[in-house]
């Protein structure tokens, strides 16, 4: 602060002013820490129902099993490469793990549908098939 003139300091002063006094008037808002839960509690929480595989792409249902709004439920997607002699595998895996957010509110004891599609597209070739397994990630839940 030394050699700042006093025009500047005042100007300083009032722009630490008028922060601290915006900061004094934000309400203050209590929020838990995020719970890690094991996969098979959180399987207690949500679920996923249904799921079908065509080319890829994969879609299902996600059911809140609790009493709270949940959303933003994160899914695993797993295509796993099983090749058609796992003795002698390629070099070339084109399995992939992926996560997808599907951003919808999911009441209590409701369910909501999801799709997810590719991208890139999974390959088409003859040397193997793709495993898909499709697993809750995380996700928010919401308490009144």
């Amino acid at each position: 602060m030394l050699g700042m003139g006093i025009k500047n300091m005042k100007f300083l002063a009032c722009v630490l002013f008028a922060s601290g006094a915006f900061v004094a008037a934000l309400p203050l808002k209590t929020t838990e820490a995020a719970i890690l839960l094991s996969a098979d509690t959180a399987a207690e929480i949500v679920s996923v129902r249904g799921v079908t595989v065509r080319e890829g792409d994969v879609s299902g249902d996600l059911i809140n099993k609790s009493r709270g709004l949940v959303r933003d439920v994160q899914l695993q997607i797993t295509y796993r490469w099983l090749w058609n002699d796992e003795f002698h595998p390629g070099k070339d895996d084109p399995g992939r793990t992926v996560y997808y957010t599907v951003e919808k509110e999911i009441p209590p004891a409701e369910s909501v549908g999801f799709a997810y599609k590719p991208s890139p597209p999974l390959p088409s070739r003859t040397d193997g098939v793709f495993i898909t397994t499709v697993s809750v990630a995380g996700y928010s839940q919401v308490w009144p």
